[in-house]
């Protein structure tokens, strides 16, 4: 009977295991172009990637999400243009591919759609500026 107990709870650590290491990452975005801001949080799961952040507008601006799986683009969302204006401005990305999406841009246009600034964020939890 011991052994069935010990072998029953040593089956059980090793089945969560998986599920934590299954469990969404998540990275800080933070877009900051004079006074118009994109600020949140990504957070990756199996097969979707959601953005859900706070954006300032100081004039007209735009702000842009797209997954990828290394170079392949998965998914692409934008807001709006927003003039003098602030608010959320969440997305959600597909990513439905075998283990989904690994990094995504996000980015910030004027109103005539001229790139002002971005990061690329990634699932092991870090965002960098620029568009890599």
């Amino acid at each position: 009977m011991a052994v069935t107990a010990a072998a029953s709870v040593a089956g059980t650590a090793f089945a969560a295991t998986p599920a934590t290491a299954a469990s969404a990452a998540a990275a800080a975005v933070s877009i900051e172009y004079g006074a118009s801001y994109y600020k949140g949080t990504a957070s990756w799961s199996n097969r979707s990637v959601s953005v859900d952040a706070s954006f300032k507008a100081t004039g007209c601006r735009r702000v842009y999400a797209r997954a990828f799986a290394g170079s392949t683009s998965l998914d692409f969302k934008s807001s709006s243009t927003w003039c003098n204006r602030s608010g959320p401005a969440d997305f959600a990305l597909a990513a439905n591919v075998v283990g989904g999406s690994d990094n995504i841009w996000v980015y910030m246009t004027d109103e005539n759609q001229k790139y002002l600034k971005g990061q690329t964020c990634y699932r092991a939890g870090y965002c960098i500026d620029g568009l890599h």
